[in-house]
């Protein structure tokens, strides 16, 4: 399988991915974790204080949604450009296109992870309810990984062919913003749409995250079986889509 043929190549274009994105900034990572925590008190403010949000531990319950919908929105948004942004590796010499897009998303991947890290002590500060259940949340990130990695080999490939996808993707995540539970609760969603709200993989995984790192509650077996069930559409649809689409790449870039 090519994952394990060219894994030295795979982890260098990773690790070339994160010196370029950090290497022009004078404060590196930390913007990583200065954004979400700026973003975090301006939501915190307007929310708690002009819609009045009663929330149990609210910055939290932000800070959280955050740092996972970075991922996810950061992720698919670098990776639509990682065929299109290395065209010699594409055109000059013969590896698996998915490689790029595969380095791209595990570089995202990585600072999310930092991010969730540096969240830690905030648990603690805030007084999160810490739980041995907080050990799922790999598991579910994970998870999390497969379907982004999805949804960036589909963007990826349609970019090469159709270049205003980045104006379209920026107003797709502008609106999933608001779509996912980040700034408010499930509870506010009516309950005639709860069934429809609740099959967006973003709304479950979000939630799941703060069970395991907020609330200390245990994983509920439906939602994981949903996340996995979930990954695996999503793999397979973004291979299919890329796969079909990659005759053309060479001429196209």
């Amino acid at each position: 399988m090519w994952l394990m043929q060219y894994r030295d190549l795979i982890w260098n274009l990773t690790i070339t991915d994160l010196k370029i994105k950090y290497q022009s900034s004078v404060l590196g990572f930390a913007w990583s974790l200065l954004n979400p925590l700026f973003m975090m008190l301006v939501l915190y403010f307007v929310f708690s204080n002009v819609f009045r949000f009663t929330q149990e531990h609210y910055a939290l319950y932000i800070l959280v949604g955050l740092i996972a919908w970075r991922f996810l929105a950061n992720g698919t948004s670098v990776a639509m450009m990682s065929i299109v942004g290395k065209p010699s590796l594409v055109t000059k010499i013969y590896i698996p296109r998915q490689i790029l897009v595969l380095s791209s998303t595990l570089s995202s991947f990585i600072s999310s992870i930092l991010e969730f890290c540096v969240l830690i002590p905030l648990l603690f500060i805030f007084g999160a309810n810490i739980t041995p259940y907080v050990l799922f949340f790999p598991i579910a990130h994970v998870i999390f990984f497969f379907i982004v990695y999805g949804l960036s080999l589909m963007v990826a490939a349609m970019y090469v062919y159709y270049r205003d996808l980045t104006q379209i993707w920026e107003v797709v995540i502008q609106i999933g913003f608001f779509l996912s539970p980040i700034v408010y609760p499930i509870s506010m969603i009516p309950a005639q749409y709860l069934p429809f709200y609740v099959l967006n993989p973003v709304t479950i995984i979000i939630e799941t995250y703060r069970n395991f790192l907020i609330f200390g509650l245990p994983p509920g077996l439906k939602s994981m079986v949903y996340l996995v069930i979930s990954a695996v559409i999503m793999m397979v649809a973004g291979n299919a889509l890329f796969n079909r689409l990659e005759r053309r790449f060479g001429e196209l870039i």
